[in-house]
C-alpha cells in the first residue's frame, strides 16, 4: 500500500498541522508496517504557481517550451503520478487567512487535471480518483467550525472537501485542532481532542 504525506505549514517544528499529519501517518503505519510513504514538504520545496506559459504548454498551444517550462512540466507530471499512485493521502493543512496555504493550492493545481483526475461528460463532471482515502490534518488559530460566529469565514476545509469530491473522493476524513492561537489552555484542549481522533482512525 502506498501513502502520500504532504505538509504545507511554514512554521516548521512549531506547526500544529505537521504534528497532526505525522501522528496520522504513524497511526496508519501500525496496521501496515511496510507502508510505502512518499513525503512532500511544500514549504521546504515549494511548487511554483501556475503561469500562462506553463498552462499553454500543458494545453500544447505553445511551441518549443523553454527549459524552465519543460522542468516545470516534469514536476507537474511527477506530482500527478505521486497522487495517482497513492492509496492514502495525508495532508497537513493549516488555515491561513481563512483559507488553505498558497503553497498547498499550488500543489493541488498540479493534480486537478482534466482527463486524469476528472473529466467532463454530458451529465456533468465525473471524478476519476475514486477509491483513495484522504485524511486532512487541519489546524486553525481561531474557531471556525459549524455553529461558531466565524463559521462563514471558513474557506479551508470546505475548499478541500469540494476539491476532493470533484475528483471522486467525497468522504474525506478530517482531524482538526482549532482555537490553537487563543491561549495555552484552548490549544492544549484542541490538541488533546485531535490526538483522540487520530487514535480512533480506522487503520484498515
Amino acid at each position: 500500500m502506498k501513502l502520500l504525506h504532504v505538509d504545507s505549514s511554514i512554521l516548521g517544528g512549531h506547526s500544529v498541522s505537521r504534528q497532526l499529519s505525522a501522528g496520522v501517518v504513524a497511526k496508519l503505519r501500525e496496521a501496515t508496517p511496510d507502508l510505502e510513504v512518499t513525503y512532500r514538504d511544500l514549504a521546504a520545496e515549494p511548487v511554483p504557481h501556475l503561469s500562462g506559459s506553463i498552462f499553454g504548454a500543458q494545453q500544447q498551444v505553445a511551441g518549443n517550451p523553454s527549459v524552465e517550462v519543460q522542468q516545470d512540466l516534469a514536476l507537474s507530471a511527477k506530482i500527478l503520478d505521486e497522487f495517482l499512485a497513492a492509496d492514502v493521502v495525508v495532508i497537513g493543512a493549516p488555515m491561513y487567512n481563512f483559507a488553505i496555504a498558497s503553497q498547498l493550492k499550488a500543489w493541488i493545481d498540479r493534480f486537478l487535471v482534466a482527463g486524469k483526475t476528472f473529466r467532463y461528460t454530458e451529465n456533468g463532471v465525473e471524478g476519476l480518483a475514486w477509491g483513495k482515502r484522504v485524511v486532512i490534518a487541519s489546524s486553525r488559530g481561531g474557531i471556525y467550525s459549524q455553529g461558531a460566529p466565524a463559521a462563514a469565514a471558513e474557506h479551508q476545509e470546505t475548499y478541500l472537501r469540494s476539491v476532493f469530491a470533484f475528483i471522486g473522493v467525497p468522504d474525506i476524513e478530517i482531524v482538526r485542532a482549532e482555537g490553537v492561537a487563543i491561549g495555552p489552555e484552548p490549544k492544549a484542549l484542541a490538541l488533546s481532542a485531535a490526538q483522540r481522533d487520530i487514535a480512533n482512525l480506522k487503520v484498515a
